[in-house]
C-alpha cells in the first residue's frame, strides 16, 4: 500500500496504480444468505457468519485503475439511489486526490443498483462529466434503455463480452450467475494479476470457507455457485490477487486454498 485514508487505499501494482474506493455499506437480513436449494438458514446461521445488529453488513467498494494516465473506474456504487449509508464515492475520490473529471472510462461488472447508480450525482448531474466510454456486459445493456435515471448514458455504452480488452492489460472474463451478464476483469502486469470480480462473494466471513452458499439475489444460483468455485480456484494461484465489491474494505487481497475451503488474506 502506498497510502490510504478513511475512504480510499492506493496500491502500486507493477506499472499501474490501483485504488480501492469506499462507497459505503448496506445492512441486509441474514436470510439473504442461502443454502443448497435456495433455502435460508433461519436462526441456524453458521457460527462464523458476522452480524452487525443482527444484519449482514456488506461493504460496497469500487476500484480505480490508473494505466499510463488513463483512469478506469470499475463500478460506481449506489449514489443516492439506495441507503444513506452509501454514496460516499465522490468523497473517496476527493480524499484520494482524484478529480471526477479525470475519469473518462467506467467498466461495470453488472448493472445492479449498487454498481451503476453512482453514475448520477446527488444533484442530478453526471458524476463523471468527461465520461466517454461505459463498458457494460452485453446481456445487461438493456437496463439503460428502460431506466429513466440512466438513459442519458445509453449512447456511451460499449457492450462487452468475454475476452473484451478494456485496455492492453485489462480483459473481461466470464463470471455469470449473480446476474445474467456478471463479468470480472483481469488486470495483468507482468507475472501478477488482479481479478476485479464484482459480486463473486457477498459474505466473506463464510463464503470463502463454504463457497457452496449462495445469495438470494443471484440470478442463477447454481451458475453463481459454479462460477464462484471457478473464480476461487483461479484466485488461489500464485501471484493472483482479488478485488471484491463486497469484501471488507478495502477489499483487495489474496486467496489461499485448503481442501475444499478457501481463506482470504487482505493485502
Amino acid at each position: 500500500m502506498i497510502r490510504s485514508g478513511t475512504d480510499f487505499a492506493r496500491y502500486d501494482f507493477g506499472g499501474l496504480a490501483v485504488l480501492a474506493l469506499r462507497d459505503g455499506h448496506v445492512d441486509m437480513p441474514p436470510g439473504r444468505l442461502r443454502q443448497e436449494g435456495n433455502q435460508p438458514f433461519g436462526t441456524q446461521l453458521p457460527r462464523q457468519v458476522r452480524l452487525v445488529d443482527g444484519k449482514l453488513r456488506l461493504s460496497v467498494n469500487t476500484f480505480l485503475v490508473i494505466e499510463q494516465g488513463r483512469h478506469i473506474l470499475f463500478d460506481t456504487g449506489a449514489g443516492d439511489a439506495w441507503e444513506p449509508s452509501m454514496g460516499r464515492l465522490p468523497r473517496a475520490l476527493a480524499e484520494a486526490g482524484i478529480a471526477r473529471e479525470d475519469i473518462a472510462a467506467v467498466a461495470c461488472t453488472h448493472t445492479h443498483i449498487d454498481h451503476v447508480n453512482g453514475l448520477v450525482a446527488p444533484d442530478g448531474t453526471d458524476s463523471f462529466p468527461n465520461l466517454e466510454q461505459l463498458f457494460v456486459p452485453q446481456a445487461e445493456v438493456a437496463l439503460f434503455d428502460r431506466s429513466e435515471r440512466l438513459a442519458r448514458f445509453r449512447q456511451r455504452c460499449v457492450p462487452i463480452g468475454d475476452g473484451f480488452a478494456v485496455s492492453d492489460r485489462i480483459v473481461a472474463i466470464p463470471a455469470h450467475g449473480h446476474s445474467a451478464g456478471h463479468t470480472a476483469f483481469a488486470v495483468s502486469d507482468g507475472a501478477e494479476q488482479l481479478l476485479i470480480w464484482g459480486d463473486i462473494v457477498h459474505v466473506p466471513s463464510i463464503q470463502f470457507a463454504c463457497p457452496e452458499f449462495t445469495w438470494e439475489f443471484d440470478h442463477d444460483q447454481a451458475q453463481a455457485r459454479s462460477t464462484r468455485a471457478r473464480m476461487l480456484d483461479r484466485a488461489a494461484r500464485p501471484d493472483v490477487f482479488v478485488a471484491g465489491a463486497h469484501l471488507d474494505f478495502p477489499g483487495i487481497g489474496s486467496v489461499a486454498r485448503g481442501g475444499d475451503a478457501y481463506r482470504f488474506a487482505p493485502v
